[in-house]
């Protein structure tokens, strides 16, 4: 097969031709290791690489699930792979091993996704632009090397948008799948509290606020995604409503009609710029040729400073187990090079934070939840930005100087739209519907209510249909 026809096809058009037995797994798999090779360096979107090793493991492989075997990679989060060490973008966590498979990475190999490497991340998954030191420099964005491709998920993004894979692994605990695929113009969905497995060695992620999930350059990769590794956990804390049916095959269905929230202004008055707001208002204007009804409206008061300093307070305390807890295993003190100024500072406040802080944190997430919830009683989804500004150009939001609570204050000035949504719990995906005349990508975010990513994914792929972005493929360039 070659790299162009490769890169061209979605993850369920490539299972199509492994079952046709037109391509065979190593084939897909050379393509994906070809380009990753020709494309990652330039954005620096790849870390523990095991590019012969995975192409052994293509040639024996036998085509299973959905996808058969389809090249993935899987976010370099700590999600628990036995091939694949971990460092969350942290030199303190560099090259953490793991004896066992996390349950979602299991269940992705079930669906046929070959990992192949790991995607890059900012230092704990924690900045929404992957600029890690550990990683040796920032990971580009594929459409403008001097922009950032977003985070944390920003190497899987970048990934998926210069076509190395169709679809990646992603989590998402502040917009950290939906960021990153408004800055690279593909597809990602942040799943509900509860769709996706945690376990077996956690049942949450930073006071319920994360999930994993995918990103990918077509609706329907996801559905299928969704439909393989979502599911209840034997042990789980949460459980999200069973789907009635496939979500791949309600894709098929057009949804009824429904009423969406328009927003055009964020929370807290965070100025939004126009090429955000044009590209919600294109959205809204196809809503309404597809025959949804479109209404004005005003994101409700969630006393935002307050939850900015809640989801500030409840990362602050992840910090400190996670430095801790490694500290521990290896038997020595935390050393000057080891965090991130930014991460130090917040390892440093999240050892003052007593612990009614953080259960006070964790109740604003769930008061946010019962006032959106709410809102979403006169709604079916919410269309709003993705981001309040376009990619952030590298630098602007450096973890390399400065506060801990300053540095959050500004992220919550740029996701604005995610965060909210991860303390609700709601399904939200961004979609890349609208490019700026220098080709840039303008996400526009569709969030439904929870449980119901039936509705979000229908109407995604109403959106695709009538404004399509498949064929657009990267070509990254170096500085």
């Amino acid at each position: 097969m070659r790299d162009t026809e490769y890169q061209l096809q979605d993850g369920l058009a490539l299972a199509d031709l492994l079952a046709k037995r037109e391509v065979s797994a190593e084939d897909l798999m050379a393509c994906a290791i070809r380009l990753a090779r020709q494309h990652a360096p330039a954005m620096n979107a790849l870390c523990y690489e095991r590019f012969e090793e995975s192409l052994q493991v293509a040639r024996g492989w036998q085509p299973r699930g959905t996808f058969g075997a389809i090249p993935f990679l899987l976010k370099d989060s700590g999600l628990a792979h036995k091939r694949f060490p971990s460092s969350l973008g942290s030199r303190l966590l560099n090259d953490t091993p793991y004896t066992r498979n996390a349950t979602l990475a299991d269940r992705f190999e079930a669906a046929g996704l070959i990992p192949f490497a790991r995607t890059t991340v900012p230092e704990f998954c924690m900045a929404p632009t992957t600029e890690a030191a550990r990683n040796g420099g920032p990971t580009r964005n594929p459409w403008d090397p001097t922009r950032s491709s977003g985070g944390s998920s920003g190497g899987a993004a970048a990934a998926v948008a210069a076509g190395i894979v169709p679809l990646a692994h992603g989590s998402d605990g502040g917009g950290s799948i939906r960021i990153p695929a408004a800055s690279c113009g593909v597809y990602g969905l942040k799943v509900s509290r509860g769709r996706v497995p945690m376990g077996p060695f956690r049942g949450e992620g930073w006071g319920g606020l994360a999930t994993d999930g995918v990103l990918s350059r077509s609706v329907r990769d996801t559905a299928a995604a969704l439909d393989a590794i979502g599911g209840f956990e034997p042990g789980a804390p949460y459980a999200a409503p069973p789907p009635s049916a496939s979500y791949l095959e309600m894709l098929s269905v057009a949804p009824r009609k429904l009423r969406i929230a328009l927003w055009r202004e964020a929370w807290n008055g965070v100025p939004v710029a126009p090429e955000c707001v044009a590209a919600v208002e294109r959205a809204a204007q196809l809503c309404r040729e597809l025959g949804h009804e479109v209404v004005d409206g005003t994101p409700p008061d969630i006393e935002y400073e307050a939850f900015v300093l809640a989801h500030a307070n409840v990362l602050a305390g992840n910090i400190v187990l996670s430095v801790d807890t490694r500290l521990g295993l290896t038997g020595r003190a935390l050393g000057d090079g080891d965090l991130e100024p930014v991460l130090r500072q917040g390892y440093e406040y999240g050892k003052t934070l007593p612990a009614a802080h953080y259960i006070a944190s964790v109740n604003r997430f769930h008061a946010i939840g019962r006032i959106l919830d709410g809102y979403m009683d006169g709604y079916d989804a919410i269309l709003s930005p993705s981001l309040t500004q376009l990619p952030l150009k590298l630098g602007e939001l450096s973890t390399a100087q400065g506060s801990f609570l300053d540095f959050r204050r500004k992220v919550a000035t740029y996701g604005t739209f995610s965060a909210a949504f991860n303390a609700s719990g709601q399904p939200a995906a961004s979609l890349p519907l609208v490019w700026t005349g220098t080709g840039l990508p303008v996400g526009v975010q569709v969030v439904g209510r929870y449980g119901r990513e039936d509705v979000v994914l229908a109407l995604s792929a109403q959106l695709e249909v009538a404004q399509p972005w498949a064929g657009r493929i990267a070509v990254p360039t170096a500085v």
